[in-house]
Order: structure tokens, then C-alpha cells, then sequence
């Protein structure tokens, strides 16, 4: 799957969370980290949402898929 975060708002991120400086690598480090967790969780929402029969997911799938 391509992965398309954008590393300027894993920096922008970094900031607001208090960072005065943030390395190259810790951005792709929470980029990757952050497209993985968010794979996982579409993938569970498309199950729920076709064990339901339907097949746009809700954000009750979302909701259901982060509870996991």
C-alpha cells in the first residue's frame, strides 16, 4: 500500500506537542508508525462494516475497529 502522510505534518505534530527541534528521522519514525496503526484500522472498519452488510464504513466502524 502506498503510504502518503506528508512528513511536514508529522513535524507540525512534533511542534505542537512541544518539540523546539525535530530530527528527519523521528518524523518518518512517527509517520511510519502512524500509517501502519492507520492500516490496521481501516482494515478492521472494512470488516465491520461488510459483516454489517454494508459496504461504505461508518464512524462506528472506526470507533469498533480502535477498541479492537
Amino acid at each position: 500500500m502506498k503510504r502518503t502522510l506528508p512528513l511536514a505534518s508529522m513535524e507540525k505534530i512534533l511542534r505542537v506537542c512541544g518539540a523546539d527541534r525535530v530530527s528527519e528521522g523521528s518524523k518518518e519514525k512517527l509517520k511510519n508508525y502512524l500509517e501502519e496503526e492507520a492500516e490496521k484500522i481501516s482494515k478492521d472498519a472494512s470488516e465491520f462494516a461488510g459483516h454489517a452488510g454494508r459496504k461504505t464504513i461508518k464512524s462506528s466502524d472506526i470507533f469498533l475497529a480502535i477498541k479492537k
